[in-house]
């Protein structure tokens, strides 16, 4: 079956975006299932309707960041998956994150095409109800502390009910069915910690910045748990 043309210089958009270093028009053509020809055509197409796309054959090519280009398409698949990760969302996290889920979502049907928001508003992919721990701390506070990369102080109380003070540098929240966990750094443990936040009983927001960039701790992170890093 042929792809449409529009749909094939969106999914070359998409392929381009994935890169940071520029890549051959060979590795272009695979992903994208056409010619080295018919590729190099459609560069050419995208870059004479100001796509920023940098390079030339034999060196590669690179998309500068942020490109868009309108109007706004999906994939069912992408539509889907847009669908159910937004249920997720509010069904999983804390009020204000499932707010932004939502909004987010509104945002994008707002500009898909008629056919596209019915796909959308008619998905039938649903997300199961929770039995979730309840919350003790404020998650919209962590996720401040995390994007500042700021110290957070708790009093955090362990699987016995012993409660301990502790400063930590919060740098990932990981969502679970049952409960979510703040991933950070221990000063008292000298050592990543995980935290439950159904345990965490107080939290402040501290106005120092902790000395470690979080990629660097979460990269660190992974590699100690034998966790790969994700795409």
């Amino acid at each position: 079956m042929t792809v449409p043309r529009a749909e094939r210089l969106l999914a070359l958009v998409q392929v381009l975006r994935r890169y940071r270093q520029p890549v051959s028009g060979a590795v272009l053509a695979v992903e994208t299932g056409v010619s080295l020809r018919t590729l190099y055509r459609d560069i050419a197409s995208l870059q004479a309707q100001g796509a920023p796309i940098e390079g030339e054959a034999g060196l590669g090519y690179v998309l500068r960041p942020g490109f868009m280009l309108p109007p706004m398409m999906f994939s069912q698949e992408e539509i889907e998956a847009l669908v159910l990760g937004s249920r997720w969302v509010a069904k999983t996290a804390d009020p204000r994150l499932a707010a932004g889920a939502a909004d987010a979502l509104a945002k994008i049907a707002a500009v898909l095409p008629p056919a596209l928001k019915e796909e959308l508003e008619a998905s039938t992919l649903l997300v199961a109800s929770s039995r979730r721990q309840a919350d003790k701390a404020d998650l919209a506070v962590i996720r401040s502390a995390i994007r500042a990369e700021h110290r957070l102080e708790i009093t955090y109380e362990d699987a016995g009910g012993a409660p301990t003070e502790r400063t930590i540098w919060p740098f990932a929240i990981g969502f679970f069915d049952s409960v979510r966990v703040v991933v950070g750094w221990c000063e008292l443990r000298k050592d990543f910690r995980h935290f439950r936040t159904d345990r965490i009983l107080s939290l402040r927001l501290t106005e120092t910045r902790y000395p470690r960039r979080r990629q660097m701790l979460l990269k660190e992170w992974r590699k100690a748990e034998g966790i790969p890093a994700e795409v």
